[in-house]
């Protein structure tokens, strides 16, 4: 994926649903209201997908099908940010008071949104090469950051829609990957000390 027209019809693709909210939103065909739950599910199902190639190809191998998905997981990522803060926009435009967000602000289901947000800012703004060379090895820990910014918006989800069903039914993929990264390694360690 380092062709531009690639990497151009990449984020046309990733931003087609984002697209389509702004606009039944501008049309007053959708209140703000309605698009919360659309757009911070596309940031989940976005993140997860970020997450998803590293323990699968680990666990099956370092095969084509994984180079590429694994060469655009930090525009999954970004986009993953991306969609994060258009769920914020539409917070806001639903809210239409600062005083009103303020209030809320202390709700387990509102703060856990935020610091959400906050977590996935550092990694999304240093997801390019540059800082990728010059952060070396201080790059994937602040990358990290998404693991818990992804299970603390799950949470987010769960305190607002007092639901948990729908919200491990996103995070199921990559608990099984991790599983299978899990098994894998295990299994790894067994026949390495058997050979030993």
């Amino acid at each position: 994926m380092n062709g531009f027209p690639s990497k151009a019809l990449l984020w046309l693709l990733l931003s087609v649903p984002g697209i389509l909210m702004i606009w039944s939103f501008s049309q007053g065909e959708a209140l703000a209201m309605d698009m919360l739950h659309p757009s911070g599910e596309m940031s989940v199902r976005l993140m997860i997908l970020a997450m998803l190639p590293g323990p699968l190809s680990e666990f099956f191998g370092l095969n084509r099908f994984f180079r590429g998905w694994i060469a655009i997981r930090r525009n999954l990522g970004v986009a993953a940010f991306g969609y994060a803060m258009l769920h914020l926009v539409f917070y806001i435009f639903d809210m239409n008071s600062l005083a009103a967000m303020v209030e809320e602000f202390g709700i387990p289901g509102i703060w856990t949104g935020w610091l959400s947000l906050v977590l996935m800012l550092l990694p999304a703004v240093i997801s390019f090469n540059y800082a990728m060379r010059k952060l070396g090895r201080n790059w994937k820990r602040v990358q990290r950051l998404v693991y818990p910014a992804l299970i603390i918006g799950l949470a987010h989800w769960i305190l607002l829609d007092w639901a948990w069903q729908p919200a491990i039914v996103h995070l199921a993929p990559l608990i099984i990957a991790w599983i299978l990264r899990y098994t894998g390694r295990r299994r790894r360690r067994h026949m390495q000390r058997s050979m030993t």
